[in-house]
C-alpha cells in the first residue's frame, strides 16, 4: 500500500524502540492471521497446502514433492502479538492517525480528530506522500477521507505519489 488512516485514541503513542525509533506494527487482527497460520500449519502437517485458486476462502490441495520444506520456510513464522497494533477499546479509537504502510506500519503524524486537521498538520510540516515527495492540502484531504493511498503510481506516463494521485477524477 503506501499510506494509511489508522483509528487510534486521542491520546495514542505508538511505541518506540530504546533507540527511539517507532517500532513497525502490524494492522489487522492477530487472532485471524494466527487462526489461518496454525491451520495452514496443521495442513501441512497432513501433507496439504493452501491452494492459491480463489481469494474467497481457504482450501487445501496436496503438496508437491519438491515442496519438502519446513510450514515456516513455506509462510514465514507464526505471527507474534506484539508485531500487532493493539486492539482498543469500543468507542476509543476516535482520533485520524497517518501511517506509511509499505513496512508493517509506522506513523508519520500525531492523532487528529478531523480529517482536515490531519491534511493541515501533514501540509504544513511537509510529511513525505512517499520518499522525498510532499503533497498539497486538497491531496492529503482526500487521501485522509479515502483512508489510505497506494505508494506510487504512473499516471498519463508521469511517476508521483498515491496521495499526488488521490484528487484525479
Amino acid at each position: 500500500m503506501g499510506r494509511q488512516v489508522r483509528m487510534v485514541p486521542k491520546d495514542w503513542q505508538h511505541p518506540k524502540n530504546a533507540a527511539g525509533y517507532y517500532i513497525p506494527l502490524i494492522e489487522g487482527s492477530y487472532a485471524a492471521d494466527v487462526a489461518r497460520w496454525d491451520e495452514g500449519k496443521r495442513q501441512w502437517d497432513m501433507g496439504f497446502r493452501e491452494s492459491w485458486e480463489s481469494q474467497l476462502e481457504i482450501t487445501y490441495v496436496p503438496r508437491k514433492p519438491d515442496e519438502d520444506c519446513s510450514y515456516e520456510e513455506w509462510d514465514g513464522e507464526r505471527p507474534v502479538e506484539a508485531n500487532y497494533m493493539p486492539v482498543f477499546e469500543p468507542g476509543t479509537a476516535t482520533h485520524l492517525m497517518m501511517y506509511e504502510d509499505t513496512s508493517e506500519g509506522t506513523p508519520i503524524s500525531p492523532a487528529f480528530e478531523t480529517a482536515e486537521e490531519l491534511a493541515r498538520w501533514l501540509t504544513d510540516n511537509k510529511a513525505s506522500a512517499f520518499g522525498d515527495m510532499t503533497a498539497s492540502y486538497e491531496q492529503w484531504l482526500a487521501t485522509a477521507k479515502a483512508g489510505w493511498a497506494p505508494s506510487a503510481v504512473i499516471s498519463g506516463g508521469v511517476f508521483m505519489s498515491g496521495v499526488e494521485d488521490s484528487d484525479r477524477p
